[in-house]
C-alpha cells in the first residue's frame, strides 16, 4: 500500500483537484491503481478534509473524462499513430483486426469489463475509438455504468475505514478479489454465449 500512503499527503493538501487529476492521468495510462486512488480520496473525506459525496462526483468526473479522452484520442489520431514504427510494432494490423472483430461481436461487454482491468483499459479504449466499431454512446453507457458501480464503492469504503487502516486494507483486498471474480464470471458467460452462437451458425451451414 505504498501508493496509498504516497497519495494521502497530496490529496490532503489539494483535495478534489488532486484526486481528479490523478484519475485523469490514470485514464491516459498512468500506472497507478485507480481503486487505491479512490480509496485514498475517501480516506481524506473520512478524516474531515473533504466531503465524501463531492469526492464521489470528483472521482466520477476524473474517471469518465480520462477514459473519454483516451477513446476520443484513438478515434482522432489512432490511424496516424499506427503508421509510426513504434506503435505499429505494438498495434499490428493483425491485432487491430482481431480487436475489431471482438468489438463488433461483444462491443458493449468489452467496454464494461475493461473498466475493471487497469492494465488493459487504456489500450482497449484507444483501440475501440480507433476501430470505430464502438459508438461513443455505447462506450459511454458501458464505461459510465461500470464507473457508477465501482467509484462510489471505493470512495465510501475509504471514508468508512479512514480511522482503521487494518480493516480498510483487508476490505480493499477482498473487494479487489470480488471484482476480479465477477469480471471473470462475466467474461466466461460472454464466451459461452459466443461459443453457442458459433456452434448454432455452424450447424445451420451444415444443414
Amino acid at each position: 500500500m505504498a501508493v496509498f500512503h504516497a497519495l494521502l499527503p497530496l490529496f490532503t493538501d489539494y483535495g478534489y483537484l488532486a484526486v481528479f487529476f490523478v484519475l485523469l492521468l490514470c485514464g491516459f495510462g498512468l500506472p497507478l491503481p485507480e481503486d487505491i486512488t479512490l480509496v485514498a480520496g475517501g480516506v481524506i473525506a473520512g478524516l474531515g478534509y473533504a466531503n465524501e459525496h463531492v469526492m464521489v462526483i470528483a472521482g466520477l468526473a476524473g474517471v469518465l473524462i480520462g477514459d473519454g479522452a483516451t477513446f476520443t484520442f484513438g478515434r482522432l489520431y489512432g490511424d496516424k499513430l499506427t503508421r509510426r514504427p513504434f506503435f505499429r510494432r505494438v498495434l499490428t494490423p493483425e491485432r487491430i483486426a482481431a480487436a475489431e472483430r471482438q468489438f463488433t461481436r461483444h462491443g458493449r461487454w468489452v467496454m464494461f469489463v475493461a473498466r475493471f482491468l487497469p492494465g488493459l483499459r487504456t489500450p482497449v479504449y484507444f483501440t475501440a475509438g480507433m476501430s470505430r466499431c464502438v459508438s461513443y454512446p455505447i462506450w459511454l453507457l458501458m464505461d459510465g455504468t461500470a464507473a457508477l458501480l465501482s467509484v462510489p464503492v471505493w470512495v465510501y469504503l475509504g471514508y468508512l475505514g479512514a480511522r482503521n487502516f487494518d480493516w480498510l486494507f483487508t476490505m480493499v483486498t477482498r473487494g479487489q478479489h470480488i471484482i476480479l471474480a465477477t469480471v471473470l464470471c462475466i467474461a466466461l458467460a460472454v464466451a459461452a454465449i459466443w461459443w453457442r452462437g458459433r456452434r448454432a451458425a455452424a450447424s445451420k451451414e451444415r444443414q
